[in-house]
């Protein structure tokens, strides 16, 4: 339980953060849609906080990585194999066309892997901290 608590909420924080400020200051969304933007992502990271915390872990124990730049690389394979799927099933529930996913998930996927790594040392800081 305590994995789960500390997985889900240091995928809200982070992304959260993250997120809020691309929209403010790189798309220049009104702060008010950016608030209700992120209030409706809040359920998607509590529904998939601690799985992708646990695919990660899954994902670290097969490869075993060792030096910075494995676990880099680790982190990006996993980040995206887990994140980009999820981000896809998103758009369709949202009304978005296969156009405007094919166009998206690209876009999302180098955003991925320049977000992966510093989101796993997160998480695997916050765990630390926690005890988990």
């Amino acid at each position: 339980m305590r994995k789960t608590l500390v997985d889900t909420l240091a995928s809200i924080v982070f992304f959260t953060t993250v997120a809020a400020l691309t929209e403010l200051f790189i798309a220049g969304m009104e702060p008010r849609e950016v608030l209700v933007t992120r209030l409706v992502m809040i359920p998607i990271m509590i529904a998939t906080g601690r799985p992708y915390g646990a695919y990660r872990d899954w994902f670290f124990a097969r490869t075993g990585p060792t030096v910075g730049w494995s676990r880099t690389l680790i982190d990006i394979l996993a980040f995206i194999t887990f994140q980009l799927p999820v981000y896809g099933v998103t758009l369709a529930a949202a009304g978005a066309s296969a156009a405007e996913i094919a166009t998206l998930l690209p876009t999302t996927a180098l955003m991925m892997i320049l977000l992966s790594r510093p989101f796993g040392a997160y998480l695997d800081w916050a765990r630390r901290v926690f005890g988990t």
